[in-house]
């Protein structure tokens, strides 16, 4: 099978994929969701025009000129309407929030009155709205604000509160359950015999999938047998996993068993070789209702694979209209190669420059090194066949850190 470009690739990997359906939750509970319709408001906010200061709710033209003196027939707090009309010299004490009196339009701050019992005296003239809300300043009833795809924010959340909203409907959380394959897997926490590894692909891949909001499922580490193997496909299967993601194992060799274990299950191999280093020996196919990405055993492989397709698909799952990393522009820290038929994805950190971002990559790009991946703000793309550029040459990047 020929090597697919990262392009192809995630067109494939994409390809068909309709998002999981919708269910209500309460608005308590929408924080961090995606939402499956457009939010329109129940109501206008403010419902009607209230005061933003503590002062005097008056007709403006009994105030366009100071000193004016007014008579005070009465009290506005938040939540108790005056009941009466603002006339000709009239004045009502007003609190912030309250609903401007009938016949009033503007309110004149505490500060710039003097009062004496029911005598007051504007000592600043004001003009009409100041220190006034309008009836639908903010929104009005209708005003679609939040739309189909969005991930909710907490700000997002207190708006589809403010609009009367007491549940939403969102998307449902996608499954992604996690096989890890390997005789030389061990968990954190083992002291490794001769020749072992400790396992660390899955707790990397289990925080990017949470971080876009699925559900992780482990399924363990597994031996390089086809039997136990197959046998965590089909827990994935009865878990009803949207997405099956195999770590180790997707290649062709001897002790290489996922591609073979998938495929007496019945998968649908739409690829196995992508042309971007690191993540050669990446896999994809369908199995059922299921989508199945195989990620190289080696950690860094594995890390920019999901970085690069398991989070468009998660996004793709939950209808959000951006499902790929945007791309940002930055310029070379150092020197580099020409590249060969494959794309790169160089670690790199961010440095401020007179020029905007400079990227600079590690000179170690090996990828078993975590270390530098944990310490890289960025990756850095190198097109196939890309000539050398010198230091300071416009690169293009996209950020680890979203």
């Amino acid at each position: 099978m020929a090597l697919l470009s990262v392009a192809q690739a995630l067109a494939r990997v994409l390809d068909g994929v309709a998002p999981v359906p919708a269910e209500p939750v309460a608005i308590a509970q929408a924080h961090g969701r995606v939402l499956a319709a457009d939010l329109a408001s129940l109501r206008t906010q403010p419902p009607d025009a209230l005061s933003a200061m503590d002062g005097y709710a008056v007709r403006a033209e009994d105030v366009a000129k100071a000193p004016a003196r007014l008579r005070v027939i009465g009290e506005v707090a938040a939540g108790h309407p005056f009941e009466g009309a603002v006339g000709r010299g009239d004045a009502v004490r007003i609190f912030t929030g309250g609903v401007l009196p009938s016949g009033a339009d503007t309110v004149v701050i505490q500060e710039r009155t003097e009062r004496d019992d029911t005598s007051l005296t504007v000592t600043a003239p004001s003009g009409i709205g100041r220190h006034v809300r309008a009836r639908g300043l903010d929104f009005g009833e209708g005003d679609v604000l939040l739309t189909a795809g969005r991930r909710l924010r907490d700000r997002d959340v207190a708006l589809a509160a403010a609009m009367n909203h007491p549940h939403v409907s969102v998307r449902r959380t996608p499954r992604v359950a996690l096989l890890a394959t390997g005789d030389e897997l061990v968990a954190p926490g083992t002291a490794p015999a001769p020749g072992q590894i400790v396992y660390s692909n899955g707790f990397a891949l289990a925080a990017l999938a949470r971080a876009e909001g699925a559900e992780v499922i482990d399924l363990g580490i597994v031996p390089d047998r086809v039997d136990d193997t197959i046998a965590a496909i089909d827990a994935a299967a009865r878990e009803h996993a949207d997405v099956l993601v195999t770590t180790g194992g997707a290649s062709v060799g001897d002790y290489d068993l996922v591609q073979q274990s998938l495929a007496a299950r019945g998968m649908a191999l739409s690829f196995w070789k992508v042309a971007v280093r690191p993540g050669r020996p990446m896999m994809h196919g369908v199995l059922g209702g299921m989508r199945v990405l195989g990620l190289p055993g080696n950690p860094v492989s594995a890390y920019v694979c999901g970085f690069l397709f398991l989070v468009p698909l998660i996004r793709r799952l939950l209808g959000r209209p951006q499902v790929e990393a945007p791309q940002e522009s930055a310029v070379l820290g150092r020197a580099l190669p020409a590249n060969d038929e494959r794309a790169d994805y160089l670690r790199a950190t961010l440095a401020h420059g007179p020029q905007g971002p400079v990227a600079t990559p590690f000179d170690i790009q090996d990828s078993s090194m975590l270390a530098l991946l944990a310490k890289a703000d960025c990756l850095l793309i190198r097109e196939p066949f890309a000539p050398a550029a010198a230091a300071g040459t416009p690169c293009t990047i996209v950020k680890l850190d979203r």
